[in-house]
């Protein structure tokens, strides 16, 4: 890096990008203080909720081919950030499973088609394979003969979210990285570059920045946590459903994450009853195992998201960063914006940005002024 010195990085935010940020930064022997509104535990982070999955060609169904050449270079990336961790981490490359029943044939020959079109955009995805019953049956012998096809994609993975934030919360206590729990900041808390302030600002608190964002928004998610010792699945699986793609999302020790509902709203209530009986009959209607499975928490988040559903880092002033707008997708994106990050601190400027084309835009600095 061009960074000579050791510069003083203040991060706004712990949930999964302030904490990767911050991670990265302490291990280049920068000084790095974070500001976080709730606790060490990260409660109030969407990424404790998440199923963590790596699937940018699954998930290009629903976003732009940006998004699936992030994820394709964080599919690359993730190998190497979790082999500096001290504290292992569950990580599984097995690809996905795209399963549907007869009914829903229709949206699955749609949602196929999306997915090919994708291939033909970026050609260094590894190709889905279309599979018949025998198919299926051989990627995952519990599910016997209860579908007749599927599609395959090769190369996607996952990771277990809470694992890998607990592992990083070691990494900065390890580093003596300064951590401020309950301790809510904004950009206009700092005068970067100034007498005894920080070098470098970088927030990342989501919808904790909604003021400062004027047209960012919730997206409300429904995950479900349970303990199925019945059922095994190799791999996450996703159902066609009428409204919404359903995940089973397979981690450690028969424990399935289940989701994920799309609600545009902010509210953080309680899983309404429809969502969770969709969730779980949807589940069930995978693998009869499920029946028998405990329920170990049901819960919800809201995920940060801009008019665009892309993500976005702004430049507020010539060291005041923002990384917002990761929506749905913040493990399979985050590598990306992290090195992007890393780019502008160390470099102040980044190549990687442009060729992922990831949005950058720079504010007046006014935007700075309490």
């Amino acid at each position: 890096m061009s960074t000579k010195t050791a510069l003083h990085c203040a991060v706004l935010g712990a949930g999964l990008m302030g904490r990767l940020l911050a991670w990265q930064l302490a291990r280049a022997g920068h000084q790095v203080t974070v500001f976080e509104a709730g606790d060490a535990d990260a409660q109030g982070s969407p990424a404790r909720i998440a199923a963590a999955m790596l699937a940018p060609l699954a998930e290009s169904a629903i976003t732009e081919p940006s998004v699936v050449e992030m994820g394709r270079y964080a599919l690359a990336r993730w190998p190497q950030l979790l082999a500096q961790l001290s504290k292992p981490v569950y990580f599984q490359q097995a690809g996905t499973l795209i399963l549907w029943h007869r009914q829903d044939a229709a949206e699955a020959q749609r949602f196929a088609r999306l997915l090919h079109t994708t291939s033909e955009k970026v050609p260094t995805l590894p190709k889905l394979q279309t599979l018949d019953a025998a198919g299926v049956r051989q990627l995952e012998p519990s599910l016997e003969s209860r579908f007749a096809q599927g599609l395959y994609l090769p190369g996607e993975g996952q990771l277990d979210n809470r694992q890998l934030l607990a592992a990083l919360l070691h990494e900065l206590q390890a580093l003596q990285v300064a951590l401020h729990w309950n301790s809510p900041r904004g950009p206009q808390d700092f005068q970067p570059g100034a007498t005894g302030q920080p070098d470098w600002v970088l927030d990342c608190r989501g919808l904790g920045a909604l003021a400062d964002w004027g047209q960012l928004r919730g997206v409300r998610g429904e995950v479900a946590r349970i303990h199925a010792p019945e059922v095994s699945l190799s791999r996450p699986t996703r159902l066609i459903h009428p409204r919404y793609p359903i995940y089973i999302a397979p981690k450690q020790d028969h424990v399935f994450v289940i989701g994920a509902t799309e609600i545009e709203s902010n509210d953080l209530s309680p899983p309404s009853v429809r969502s969770t009986l969709e969730l779980l009959s949807a589940a069930y209607a995978v693998h009869p195992g499920f029946a028998e499975a405990r329920i170990l928490e049901i819960a919800t988040q809201c995920r940060p998201t801009l008019p665009d559903n892309l993500p976005a880092i702004r430049q507020l002033g010539p060291r005041t960063l923002q990384v917002n707008g990761l929506y749905r997708h913040g493990f399979m994106i985050s590598p990306a914006l992290l090195d992007v990050v890393l780019q502008l601190v160390h470099e102040q400027r980044t190549t990687l940005a442009s060729s992922l084309a990831l949005h950058l835009e720079t504010l007046p600095t006014r935007a700075l002024t309490p």
